[in-house]
């Protein structure tokens, strides 16, 4: 089985450290290695050699959360610069408030 990897905002990061983790967010800044997008609140990426970002296009990321609440890019996919950033949030918010019907009946995903 592939690893469940939940959509979260920068709210939810503190709750999955350690863990693989999605979200999409807006591209604000590029710093060499790192990036900064706005998903609900600023997070901080680690880019690797095969991360090609825009800045202020739509990415979704998946990657895993350090403890520094950083993210570690596993996989990046760019958008473009047009998304509906109100329905990602409540898509992010529905797999929060029903997590039984996205991810089963893990109960080590949500400590």
């Amino acid at each position: 089985m592939a690893e469940i990897t939940p959509r979260v905002n920068a709210r939810y990061l503190e709750t999955f450290q350690s863990q693989t983790v999605r979200f999409i967010g807006k591209v604000t800044q590029l710093r060499g290695e790192q990036a900064t997008v706005d998903c609900g609140g600023s997070i901080t990426i680690l880019l690797n050699r095969d991360n090609h970002l825009t800045l202020n296009n739509a990415v979704e990321i998946v990657g895993k959360v350090n403890a520094d609440l950083t993210v570690k890019v596993l996989a990046a996919t760019d958008f473009g610069p047009s998304i509906d950033y109100a329905a990602v949030e409540a898509v992010v918010d529905a797999t929060h408030r029903h997590k039984e019907i996205f991810y089963g009946d893990s109960q080590t995903l949500f400590v």
